[in-house]
């Protein structure tokens, strides 16, 4: 049976994804620590990386309005401990325009620390 500190990391992701599905700016960040880094997974080969909740959140409001049809579906979720990773697919329009690929997670005090990207291909 998973521990408690597990349990509250996989639910922290689950709330995230289902804001980020919801294309809401302030829900995602309510979710992310003030001193948050995401690492994208353009430009290849390593990715943009951007650090503080400013910095991603105008990340964010830049991508959903740059992608209305983003959409995460999770594959698989585990988590051990502060840690969780996610296989998902992403689409980014309704002709089948998706890409594969696993966000490394980082939780602490209930927030998201960190969100690494990386995409198949």
């Amino acid at each position: 049976m998973p521990d408690s500190e597990t349990h509250a990391t996989r639910d922290v992701i689950n709330r995230f994804n289902d804001a980020f599905n919801r294309h809401d700016v302030d829900g995602v960040m309510a979710l992310m620590t003030a001193d948050c880094v995401f690492e994208n997974t353009l430009p290849a080969p390593d990715g943009e990386r951007f650090e503080g909740a400013t910095a991603v959140r105008t990340f964010w409001q830049r991508f959903f309005l740059s992608t209305p049809g983003a959409c995460f579906e999770t594959e698989e979720i585990f988590a051990v401990a502060d840690r969780g990773v996610v296989r998902w697919v992403f689409r980014w329009d309704d002709r089948g325009g998706h890409v594969r690929g696993v966000d490394v997670i980082r939780v602490r005090d209930g927030k998201v620390a960190e969100k690494l990207a990386y995409v198949k291909g």
